[in-house]
């Protein structure tokens, strides 16, 4: 038995602790990670008050990188499939029926130390920094969404397009870097938060204010309210397209005839394939990610409590195990 480390653990609605878990130990086909950064989600604090997916005692965290068995540095895709259904057998493993998340059903990254399916590991660029490759998954998400709305939008995809996002938190200022990255031909967003406003301008996004005006060829909801989803389709051009990847509610509270009417268009977004899993990782050392802020695993509790009691900041908590 090896020593026990140290973890913080989701212990009941509302509740987080740092404590003392035993060593992990991999299964075969399974491979140790020693944990150097892990991203706080904001579905791990929405999780963490209503418990659904994720049910206590669970070490939560899908957003992390660390060091394999080997010594070699690594980020995990934390999807998990059964790899023999027509979805995946298509590439697109990330709405398999029968998919898992680590962090979500089974232990993550919010510890010194995990196991995880060796498949689950993929390399890191040399030099990248611990708390850039912790972003990765989350970056994977807005290539996602950007694509969805290339995919959508025809031939050009969205290159030349102007884009809203609405939602500075991680995802939406991930979006804009992602839809600048690829040629978009004007980023604007929208947030109550000017400081979250501040991070999108120095990404080179421009700053709508509190509330969108004018008409977008993409508007990426990155919260997920039913006011944000009306946002999202009264704020598109004819024929243009919106992208919905928060999850705050249920309800979706536009207006159905004037979609019809205008040929506007609704996309889902969920997570990633993996060849955009891997776009994200040769992206991300490029962009301005001083929003992010880093923490050791001592203070996790602490500020994992405040965020899921509605703190804003940091706009991004970064676990250093």
């Amino acid at each position: 038995m090896g020593c026990p480390v140290k973890a913080l653990v989701f212990t009941a609605p509302g509740q987080v602790e740092l404590l003392d878990v035993p060593e992990p130990d991999p299964a075969p086909g399974e491979a140790l990670v020693e944990v150097r950064a892990a991203g706080i989600c904001g579905s791990d604090l929405h999780g963490a008050r209503r418990p659904g997916f994720r049910q206590p005692p669970l070490i939560m965290g899908h957003e992390f990188a660390g060091i394999g068995a080997g010594g070699e540095a690594v980020v995990v895709n934390p999807i998990l499939s059964c790899g023999r259904c027509a979805e995946c057998r298509r590439g697109l493993r990330h709405v398999c029926r029968e998919r898992e998340i680590i962090g979500v059903h089974r232990a993550g990254g919010f510890a010194e130390r995990v196991a995880v399916p060796a498949s689950a590991l993929r390399p890191l660029p040399p030099g990248l920094p611990w708390e850039a490759a912790a972003l990765i998954e989350p970056a994977a998400n807005a290539v996602h969404a950007w694509n969805q709305a290339g995919r959508a939008l025809g031939a050009d995809g969205a290159k030349g397009a102007r884009v809203a996002v609405i939602g500075c938190g991680a995802i939406g200022l991930l979006c804009a870097a992602t839809a600048l990255s690829g040629g978009a031909g004007r980023v604007e967003v929208t947030d109550l938060s000017p400081a979250r406003l501040a991070a999108a301008q120095r990404l080179g996004a421009q700053a709508a204010g509190p509330g969108l005006s004018g008409e977008y060829d993409v508007v990426i909801d990155a919260v997920g309210s039913a006011a944000t989803r009306a946002a999202s389709v009264a704020h598109q051009r004819p024929g243009g397209v919106a992208v919905w990847l928060g999850l705050a509610e249920e309800e979706a509270g536009f207006d159905a005839n004037a979609l019809i009417r205008s040929e506007k268009r609704v996309l889902g977004s969920f997570a990633y394939r993996d060849e955009e899993f891997a776009q994200a990782t040769a992206r991300i050392g490029d962009w301005d990610l001083t929003w992010a802020a880093g923490y050791p695993l001592a203070a996790a509790a602490g500020i994992f409590t405040d965020l899921m009691n509605g703190g804003l900041h940091p706009l991004k908590a970064l676990l250093l195990p």
